[in-house]
């Protein structure tokens, strides 16, 4: 949890204006992510299906390693650079992570600053913390007994009230196991927290 901790705080310090980092990306779903990327940007980009227009998501998908965005000098024709500065990310850096060994499954990381373009030694840090996330090297954010088993019956398709009766909780405190069981989990849903922790056994 601390070493966890600690990189998240190193990505925060590098990354003041947002960050997205997805691990273990297979056909659907990543395994876990890291979300802190404004949320009216994150509506916009999505609504509009901006991520298969995206060079950055192109570079992502042809490129291993770490590289700035302005470096990037894929087509943009939907100008989504452009429309990332209008939300405040200035600058960014992108790192992508994939071994022979992990069968088509790459992680990656989206990094923004609004004050100045990310340096190499900024880049070599991301770099690193995105390698050592993907590898899963990184003590677990364990999940309690309670919380698996909460989060179990949620993905069953219980309600809160059926969950609080048949465990004999208040309804607050599943909401309180099933909010642990996601933000341990890296998810945005609890859908996203049921797929993630069906992929690793866990329910």
């Amino acid at each position: 949890m601390a070493a966890l901790q600690t990189m998240r705080d190193q990505i925060v310090h590098l990354s003041p204006a947002g960050f997205y980092v997805a691990l273990r990306v297979g056909f659907s779903f990543p395994e876990e992510q890291l979300n802190e990327l404004p949320e009216n940007w994150v509506e916009f980009y999505t609504t509009r299906g901006l991520v298969v227009h995206d060079p950055v998501m192109k570079w992502v998908y042809g490129n291993l390693g770490a590289s700035r965005m302005s470096d990037i000098t894929l087509p943009d024709p939907h100008q989504i650079r452009a429309k990332a500065i209008a939300f405040g990310l200035n600058y960014g850096a992108v790192i992508s992570v994939m071994t022979p060994a992990d069968r088509g499954r790459r992680s990656y990381g989206l990094f923004f600053r609004d004050d100045r373009d990310f340096v190499d030694p900024d880049l070599s840090v991301l770099h690193g913390i995105v390698k050592q996330l993907h590898s899963g090297n990184v003590e677990e954010r364990n999940l309690t007994a309670a919380e698996v088993e909460a989060l179990r019956m949620q993905a069953s398709g219980l309600r809160l009230k059926q969950i609080a009766g048949e465990l004999t909780i208040s309804e607050s405190a599943v909401k309180a196991r099933l909010n642990n069981a996601k933000r341990k989990l890296g998810a945005k849903t609890l859908a996203q927290a049921s797929s993630i922790a069906a992929s690793r056994r866990l329910i």
